[in-house]
């Protein structure tokens, strides 16, 4: 196949028994130095259907132009000795946090279930010398003082699969096999992984064997151009629209999210690209 050939087979939208099924979504923090209104507006008319990460106080703005918010960003909080914790670097794997992600979690989800929110993201944190294993047990001690509330109210929480090798050194969520011992080791249908194409591409490649092999895992999907975590386009080795063909496969009916960033001066001009790509 020739590089125009190429290019032409990443960009151009599949024709397939399964047209138009994946339903586009964009994480905000990409595109924040565009107004929200003209996001949603704009965005609507290039095919999004949700745009992800959001505050639950965004949902009056983005439902005005019918769209969604598959999963609500984190709260952050500080603990009785001066650490702010909740985001990707000190989260649920320290006992010590527990208390305070405990209170600010627990309003969190009461936030999500006033807009009928259905998910709700979290992290692991870093490892700074802590042992997998005992990690992965702490943060199941402290998500299970959360999933009482969870499930009461028909929210999911979600952890993401993060890179320790690049954009987050130390992270202890950095592989599909950890999370998935979580998700076991929790037992609860109101806990499930966000899948992050872009991160595990980094940490343990595989992305459609492991779509096919752990998808009931996985209750969102990320992208991004890897490497550098740009454009999903034919300067980066996945092959998007392979991988959207696979997640359909699953039976997946959720939103893919793009988490990309865009390097031309038209970010939408990227985002709408991108959308091309995955509409398979």
């Amino acid at each position: 196949m020739t590089m125009e050939n190429s290019k032409n087979d990443m960009t151009q939208p599949r024709v397939s028994g399964m047209q138009n099924q994946i339903r586009h979504a964009a994480c905000r923090w990409c595109y924040e130095d565009i107004p929200l209104e003209q996001f949603c507006r704009e965005g609507k008319e290039i095919g999004l259907a949700a745009i992800d990460l959001l505050e639950t106080s965004d949902f009056e703005t983005i439902r005005k132009y019918d769209l969604d918010c598959p999963v609500v960003t984190f709260p952050t909080t500080t603990t009785n000795s001066g650490i702010k914790v909740g985001m990707i670097e000190k989260a649920f794997n320290r006992l010590e946090h527990h208390d305070a992600l405990v209170e600010v979690y627990e309003r969190k989800l009461k936030d999500c279930a006033s807009v009928s929110a259905k998910q709700l993201i979290c992290f692991s944190g870093n490892r700074e010398g802590l042992d997998d294993q005992q990690g992965l047990e702490n943060c199941a001690i402290g998500l299970e003082r959360l999933l009482p509330t969870a499930e009461k109210l028909g929210i999911t929480l979600i952890m993401e699969l993060l890179n320790s090798r690049v954009d987050h050194p130390d992270y202890m969520c950095d592989k599909s096999d950890w999370g998935v011992a979580l998700a076991d080791r929790l037992a609860s249908p109101n806990f499930k992984l966000l899948y992050d194409i872009y991160h595990m591409q980094i940490m343990e490649g595989d992305i459609i064997a492991t779509i096919r092999s752990k998808h009931r895992y996985f209750s969102h999907y990320h992208t991004g151009g890897c490497p550098g975590r740009n454009e999903i386009d034919e300067t980066q080795e996945l092959n998007y629209p392979a991988i959207m063909r696979a997640i359909l496969e699953t039976g997946y009916a959720g939103h893919v999210a793009q988490e990309f960033i865009p390097t031309q001066k038209d970010k939408l001009a990227s985002l709408k690209q991108a959308i091309q790509i995955c509409t398979v």
